[in-house]
């Protein structure tokens, strides 16, 4: 059975995962959990869990400053990093720390149950590297074209031409590789993932109450505001202005 630990200074997160997830199902038992680096460095001490979930932005210490120090204390638990800013710096250092899975709020219960039960089969193969299928220690040519796709779109996602087109011409592939490995290895086409960026962008900006819809929609890569909100929606389960207004700093 795997000890988890999930560490997540968001107490809906937190308490959302702890009690969304079927761990006996999974023969998993949740040991502990932390609001904080500092917090989870502690706990992880006590608790010596098999897999800690973890958010990135936390106050006090980060996640990926507790996975750095934990692996400098020789801690061995297999980690899945939760973060609202899916920058290629993070996933770059999550790889590097290895990481088994990179989830970008908001992000599906099944997303979450999957990268789960990728550790509980890997965990029960032969002893080697506890890695995403086709993320290799070296991270070769398919990890790379997906790490780089990442990176382009956290540079040009306010860009409205931005297409699947753009994103493999800058990376020097064809359209059809980049689909076929960045869905395989993030379980996203690249537009979906290009949209869930965007929008989780927009949630940012929303939090402002001077922030006009309109104004976050031409800044994240929309041009027609109407279809933004329809997109939103669909992503958020709420419109943009509704969003706003519960993050508490709306009007």
């Amino acid at each position: 059975m795997l000890k988890v630990l999930v560490v997540d200074d968001e107490s809906t997160v937190r308490k959302g995962i702890i009690l969304g997830v079927d761990w006996a199902k999974m023969d998993c038992v949740v040991a502990g959990e932390a609001t904080n680096g500092l917090e989870g460095l502690e706990a992880a001490e006590r608790y010596n869990p098999n897999l800690i979930i973890t958010d990135v932005r936390m106050p006090k210490m980060d996640g990926i400053e507790m996975l750095t120090q934990l692996r400098a204390r020789g801690c061995k638990a297999q980690v899945i990093l939760l973060t609202a800013y899916s920058e290629f710096s993070y996933a770059r250092a999550a790889l590097q720390l290895g990481a088994v899975d990179y989830l970008l709020k908001p992000f599906r219960d099944q997303e979450l149950i999957a990268a789960i039960q990728r550790v509980r089969q890997q965990a029960q193969a032969p002893a080697g590297p506890l890695l995403p299928e086709g993320m290799t220690l070296a991270r070769g040519d398919k990890s790379k074209y997906v790490l780089q796709a990442m990176a382009y779109i956290a540079d040009h996602y306010s860009d409205a031409d931005i297409s699947i087109t753009t994103i493999a011409d800058s990376l020097g592939v064809s359209e059809g590789h980049l689909s076929h490995v960045f869905k395989k290895e993030t379980s996203y086409t690249v537009i979906s993932y290009l949209t869930q960026y965007r929008i989780q962008k927009a949630m940012e900006l929303l939090r402002d109450c001077r922030c006009k819809v309109y104004e976050v929609a031409e800044q994240v890569g929309y041009r027609d505001v109407t279809y933004f909100s329809s997109t939103f929606k669909k992503v958020a389960g709420m419109a943009p202005s509704e969003y706003q207004d519960r993050s508490g700093t709306g009007n």
